[in-house]
């Protein structure tokens, strides 16, 4: 009885019935995202709370499929009838978050407002609309006629509150809305924010189609790092700020010492040539004093060398970013094989974060950063 009271006190919107064969039968409701719930506890004779019964609609019996072996644990385990109301609710509210096909019906204003935007939009621009029309995707082409995609989640509330916007850009999208706005403002903004990406885009696009990049394998549009192939083993990473793409980027070299110290004395001696008016891959050409490897005449494959431990290319995304220093050797790791090694090692030692060790092919002293996580 002291339960039952407690389950009152805490939960007030429940309400105990009784009958003959069943004691006492809670009724109640869960409110969650605007919905509410419905939930019946039916607890037998003997008040054994794991002998007690839950009934729900078919929907929420859904939502719940997964999570009917959380349920019964904790029916078993909750003291009382107050902790199991807590830990259902708890459940319920990550089986909710867990459901992506959840779907709550809008106002009928929602809908009308939003299918007379579209119509004045035009539907040769939307690319995808979901079943409950509240995600919306939209196309656009760019004045040098790269496509682009921008996906709108809309809430409840629109046009009141503004859409969250998801575009692959390099730089943060952010619109200006007032409640009056309608899709046609959002799809303006953003196709001025393309315009403004314009001159990124063409220096990396350049970039893929005339060198042999090694990372990303796949880049979107919003990456602004290149790691492109100079020789063998051999390659600079660029960082390039989209906001001003003609300016030098951040270079970082990768390789051994003996291919990279010529590039880094290149680089700075040269800094003084770099103009603003010519591309951002012949600025680079031209400071480096090389021509980087054509796509033309030679393959990927002749610069993406696997690495000497794994003998795998590619690892959790990463590719060798380590090489041997000796100009015999020029093996190259990935840096968290090269990293497992050299702890293994009896002969290794360690100051700080730097290990001293040994090449695992030709046995010269090698040493490696240890910045990396134990895979």
């Amino acid at each position: 009885i002291e339960n039952i009271s407690r389950a009152f006190r805490n939960c007030p919107i429940w309400i105990a019935l009784t009958g003959r064969k069943i004691t006492l039968m809670y009724l109640g409701l869960f409110l969650f995202t605007g919905r509410d719930f419905h939930i019946r506890i039916l607890l037998p004779i003997d008040f054994q709370l794991k002998n007690a019964r839950i009934e729900c609609s078919w929907h929420l019996k859904k939502i719940l499929h997964g999570y009917q072996h959380i349920l019964k644990q904790r029916l078993h385990s909750c003291p009382d009838l107050v902790s199991f109301m807590v830990e259902l609710k708890t459940i319920l509210e990550i089986a909710l978050k867990n459901t992506q096909d959840l779907h709550i019906p809008r106002p009928p204003e929602y809908y009308s407002c939003l299918v007379r935007d579209l119509e004045i939009l035009g539907w040769n621009k939307v690319a995808y609309v979901d079943t409950g029309l509240t995600t919306i995707k939209l196309k656009a082409e760019d004045s040098c006629g790269r496509q682009h995609l921008m996906t709108l989640k809309l809430n409840a509330k629109y046009p009141t509150e503004p859409p969250d916007c998801l575009v692959d850009f390099p730089v943060q999208f952010a619109i200006s809305w007032m409640p009056q706005n309608s899709l046609i403002d959002i799809y303006n903004q953003f196709l001025v924010a393309l315009e403004s990406l314009k001159e990124f885009w063409d220096a990396m696009d350049e970039i893929d189609r005339k060198t042999w990049v090694l990372e990303p394998e796949n880049p979107t549009r919003s990456a602004t790092t290149r790691r492109i192939a100079i020789g063998n083993n051999v390659s600079v990473t660029i960082e390039v700020d989209p906001r001003h793409p003609s300016m030098l980027p951040d270079c970082y070299f990768l390789g051994a010492d003996h291919g990279v110290n010529p590039l880094r004395i290149k680089l700075n001696n040269n800094m003084h040539l770099w103009d603003p008016e010519i591309s951002l891959l012949q600025n680079l050409k031209d400071l480096l004093e090389i021509d980087f490897p054509s796509r033309a005449v030679l393959e990927k494959s002749d610069f993406a060398k696997d690495c000497g431990i794994c003998y795998a290319y590619r690892l959790n995304g990463t590719t060798p970013d380590q090489v041997c220093d000796d100009p015999r050797c020029g093996q190259p790791f990935h840096q968290a094989c090269l990293y497992e090694w050299l702890q293994s090692l009896p002969s290794s030692r360690q100051s700080f974060n730097v290990i001293f060790g040994e090449c695992p092919y030709c046995n010269k002293p090698l040493t490696l950063k240890s910045s990396v996580k134990k895979l």
